[in-house]
């Protein structure tokens, strides 16, 4: 079973193993899609009631996942709940979320916006698991987003045995002082400083006649835009390659969203990365403005241009 699994494509990986699945997503066009392909998604929350369905319908899950869910809800105690209930009693649950120990760490302020209602930490994730009748035995460092946590959980008396992994991570979430307000002081002072780092440079790329432009458009990018002052006067405009943004603007600062094609007429000179995280695969994709002296600026986790 996957929690907010949109368009199924972990489920399919299951599925092609042999095993039953289930995906629960509240986006209804999304999930009647991801049905139609053979992967029953049901467009619901998941709350008690639809726990209580799952069980009744299909019984206990042996896995249950859930990526980049748990920032974002507003009843965590109550999907706990429903978790502990779903699960089998040999039944583990791999839950991943953004790693605040990695936002400290390399400056990932972007990442903080309405949808994220928390930020997750090793040692008050295993309070709160306990309290509800389970139990956090493993947990592991992966790249994803400039750094999140992947979490293995089972109910309280499981068969799984911890293998040292969270209490080393919670040695180190200790050793970085992130229960501490001073370690989150000096990371306002960093994000002051990689900000005026990249306002300086274009500021003088614009002092020099340089033509600017961004490329990438998620909703991270008005964090940074934001907090960095970057406007229509720095920015011209946005490349994404999702046609679902093109012709829309940023908000609040407006800043047009185009296709690559679009801008083909006047190529800028730079392009900020917005998209940061996924700046290798974006500039892989673009070899060729790059090879017509275009140059890319990479504003996070530290300041690079290519």
């Amino acid at each position: 079973m996957d929690i907010g699994s949109n368009d199924g494509t972990l489920l399919q990986f299951f599925k092609a193993a042999g095993m039953s699945v289930l995906g629960v997503d509240p986006a209804q066009k999304i999930a009647a899609e991801a049905t139609a392909r053979g992967l029953e998604t049901w467009p619901e929350f998941l709350d008690a009631d639809i726990a209580r369905r799952v069980l009744s319908e299909k019984g206990p899950a042996a896995i249950i996942t859930a990526n980049n869910v748990f920032a974002h809800v507003d009843d965590l105690a109550g999907l706990a709940d429903c978790i502990r209930d779903l699960l089998a009693p040999d039944g583990v649950f791999v839950f991943e979320v953004s790693y605040a120990a990695d936002v400290h760490a390399n400056v990932l302020f972007d990442t903080i916006y309405h949808e994220h209602l928390d930020y997750h930490t090793l040692a008050p994730l295993v309070r709160f698991f306990a309290a509800h009748g389970l139990d956090l035995f493993s947990a592991r460092r992966v790249n994803t987003h400039g750094g999140s946590l992947r979490g293995y959980v089972q109910r309280a008396g499981g068969p799984q045995k911890s293998d040292g992994s969270v209490a080393a991570l919670i040695g180190a979430e200790h050793a970085a002082g992130l229960d501490q307000i001073a370690s989150w002081t000096e990371f306002s002072v960093r994000i002051d400083h990689l900000g005026k780092e990249l306002t300086k440079l274009l500021s003088k790329l614009k002092s020099e006649g340089k033509r600017i432009a961004a490329f990438g458009a998620p909703a991270k990018a008005t964090t940074l835009m934001y907090r960095f002052g970057l406007g229509g006067d720095v920015v011209d405009y946005i490349v994404d390659d999702s046609p679902l943004k093109q012709g829309l603007f940023t908000p609040g600062k407006h800043v047009p969203v185009v296709a690559w094609a679009k801008s083909a007429g006047v190529r800028p000179d730079y392009m900020v990365v917005l998209a940061w995280n996924f700046a290798d695969a974006i500039i892989a994709n673009h070899r060729e403005y790059l090879d017509k002296g275009g140059h890319f600026i990479v504003p996070l986790p530290e300041l690079r241009i290519v």
